[in-house]
């Protein structure tokens, strides 16, 4: 899978919260869904996760996730 994404820089200190597999989630664009894997490629993690309103999966970056709670 090859995402054609810009590397965020940031002066903030990387996000706490690791994601695991089964999570519940809330996208930046208020979508809930839930995390299927985990993965990495040449632009660091990525997180894959399955929306309850559409079918397929879907990737972001972990700073466009929430976990909820």
């Amino acid at each position: 899978m090859k995402r054609n994404l810009i590397p965020k820089t940031s002066s903030f200190p990387q996000r706490q919260h690791q994601f695991h597999v089964g999570e519940r989630v809330k996208t930046s664009n208020h979508r809930i869904g839930t995390i299927v894997r985990i993965d990495r490629d040449e632009l660091g993690v990525f997180i894959v996760a399955q929306l309850d309103i559409m079918s397929g999966e879907f990737v972001y970056d972990p700073d466009d996730l929430s976990i909820i709670q």
